[in-house]
């Protein structure tokens, strides 16, 4: 067998499939799927759980028992080869009896960094390298800018008319909302597949928000809030505080910044920048020190603008809705901050009368 053969990618891309159920739950971990198969057919599966253990091959070994012996494990990233507080992947499918092992992508962590593949190739196992690396490498996005860039990865999402407008800062009621209740829906699943989601005060002030999710079944996987508030400002009746008991909330602040004792005193986390106020490059320093790998950015025109110009931005999920707003809609972004990059479409769903487009984006 070889990389191209058909069998190795639709089973790799299955293992992916189940590597995408971790996203926004396994930080500081990446998301790992894991299939085990023999004889042509699959004995069992695994994924990386919540907190990020057990490993998604443990989990696969633990269901397969005797029956590993001789199989062919598809691994949507390098095995671990570092003891934590699980013992490696890696010995663990030799000690298996796995006879063959195939690997999406290498994993630049520098505690495993082509050790996991040296093990098995050691034990005498085959190994087959970058099946499916870019569906690997674009899955895990976020793990590898953490490890590699030292920043997590940045989704932006817009929810606009289709001229790019967002209601103006006096709309109230209906007319806060520009998209349909089923693209509300599929915003709150971008909450739970993402670590964090990211916001500043001025939306924080004039909407009151939760940044939960509140989707039936996935409550338990609202995002860390992030809320950049360089003085402080936050209100003690805000939703943000009444809701800290669903999901943490982190303050991030400039250097001058006074109240912090007691908003820490409520459960609240600050973090306080170097200068007067946070700047995206500091922000995402800080956010990948502290295991975060993916952060959704739900903000406002000038927090979109300002990652958008700093080239932080590396996905865009754009909801469209088919009217144009009066008079009193806004920009979601300056135009400014869209010229050095180069957008990608990737596809474009439906959400109710919405559209949803999703973009990659990079330095033009």
């Amino acid at each position: 067998m070889n990389a191209t053969d058909p069998r190795d990618l639709d089973f790799m891309r299955a293992a992916l499939s189940l590597a995408r159920r971790g996203l926004g739950n396994t930080y500081p971990n990446p998301a790992v799927g894991c299939l085990l198969v023999k004889d042509g057919l699959v004995i069992a599966r695994g994924w990386t759980q919540p907190g990020g253990r057990p490993h998604a091959e443990a989990q696969a070994l633990a269901g397969a028992g005797d029956r590993a012996k001789g199989s062919t494990a598809y691994v949507t990233l390098e095995p671990c080869a570092h003891i934590g507080q699980t013992p490696p992947c890696a010995d663990a499918l030799v000690a298996a009896g796995v006879k063959r092992v195939v690997v999406a992508i290498d994993d630049p962590d520098p505690r495993v960094a082509g050790r996991g593949l040296e093990i098995l190739n050691h034990a005498g196992i085959k190994v087959t390298r970058d099946v499916c690396r870019e569906e690997a490498w674009r899955a895990n996005l976020g793990f590898f800018l953490n490890r590699t860039q030292r920043r997590p990865m940045f989704t932006l999402k817009l929810a606009t008319d289709q001229n790019g407008h967002i209601p103006g800062p006096d709309a109230t009621g209906a007319d806060k909302w520009v998209t349909s209740a089923e693209a509300r829906n599929r915003g709150h699943l971008l909450r739970a597949n993402h670590d964090a989601v990211l916001f500043g005060i001025g939306t924080v002030l004039s909407d009151d928000p939760e940044y939960t999710c509140r989707l039936a079944g996935l409550e338990g996987q609202s995002p860390v809030r992030v809320l950049l508030d360089s003085q402080l400002r936050l209100p003690v009746n805000a939703n943000l505080l009444k809701t800290l008991d669903v999901s943490p909330l982190w303050v991030m602040c400039g250097k001058d910044a006074t109240g912090s004792e007691a908003m820490e005193n409520l459960g609240v986390t600050v973090i306080r920048a170097p200068s007067a106020q946070p700047e995206p490059g500091w922000i995402a320093g800080e956010l990948a020190m502290r295991g975060l790998t993916r952060v959704l950015v739900e903000a406002g025109p000038t927090v979109a603008s300002a990652f958008l110009e700093a080239g932080l931005v590396d996905e865009i999920a754009w909801f469209r809705a088919p009217k144009v707003l009066k008079s009193d809609g806004v920009p979601a972004f300056y135009a400014k901050a869209m010229e050095k990059l180069e957008l990608t479409r990737q596809a474009v769903l439906q959400a109710g009368p919405d559209q949803l487009e999703l973009y990659d984006t990079r330095k033009a």
